[in-house]
């Protein structure tokens, strides 16, 4: 097909695309009005060396991993549960809780989801402070030189992680509509095909060209006076 019957197909049927558009955007802005909002509080614990030195540096990345998996258990869970008297259990709570360590800024990233943006953040410094208190209490059997420490970057802040905003969801069902309305379109389009209604179709399925078309003979007055009958009364 050439560029100009894709544009011919679409000045005649664009109405399809209009409304696949519509209905699902409007679709996806209701759906998003109806789902629980989710907030995500995240909070950076920064490891530090008491020194500059380029080998306690380098121990210190490699054990960033390691105080992540001990921050991320069952024990610290229920510290956190007890603190502040959340009423769930340590499985269900670090269900809802990521860790990640980044070696290259020496910083361990908890972030903790909740219906309420104001518990994430909770939880979310809780966890951080028990990382600080178990580095403390880690580096009282160290010597001062060799020890490392933990300190909470700054005070956890939240915000909304599902669903998305309005107008993202209203652009994803936007673009969702035109692609679903365009499938529509060719399929119709393409059923239609098999339809042979002018000469100019007839050209293009046979690649022949039309020479001459034979017109439709209209009736005598008597014979279609005689095919209706009730006419002719």
């Amino acid at each position: 097909m050439e560029l100009t019957q894709y544009l011919q197909i679409l000045a005649r049927r664009w109405w399809i695309l209009a409304v696949a558009v519509i209905a699902t955007a409007i679709s996806a802005v209701v759906f998003a009005k109806l789902q629980t909002p989710v907030y995500q509080s995240t909070a950076e614990v920064v490891i530090q060396p008491a020194r500059p030195d380029f080998g306690l540096t380098q121990s210190a990345k490699t054990l960033l991993r390691s105080y992540m998996t001990v921050a991320d258990s069952n024990k610290w869970a229920q510290q956190v549960i007890d603190r502040l008297q959340l009423d769930m259990t340590p499985q269900q709570l670090r269900a809802n809780a990521r860790f990640a360590a980044e070696d290259d800024r020496m910083v361990i990233r908890i972030e903790i989801e909740d219906t309420d943006g104001e518990v994430a953040n909770r939880i979310a410094r809780t966890w951080a402070l028990l990382m600080v208190e178990w580095r403390d209490q880690e580096n009282q059997r160290q010597r001062k030189e060799d020890r490392v420490f933990a300190e909470l970057r700054d005070e956890p802040t939240y915000s909304q992680s599902w669903p998305p905003r309005t107008l993202i969801m209203l652009a994803a069902g936007a673009i969702l509509g035109l692609l679903i309305g365009f499938v529509v379109l060719f399929a119709v389009e393409w059923v239609e095909s098999a339809v042979v209604r002018t000469p100019a179709d007839v050209e293009q399925w046979l690649g022949l060209t039309l020479m001459a078309t034979v017109p439709l003979a209209e009736l005598p007055r008597s014979a279609r006076a005689t095919s209706h009958p009730e006419k002719a009364q």
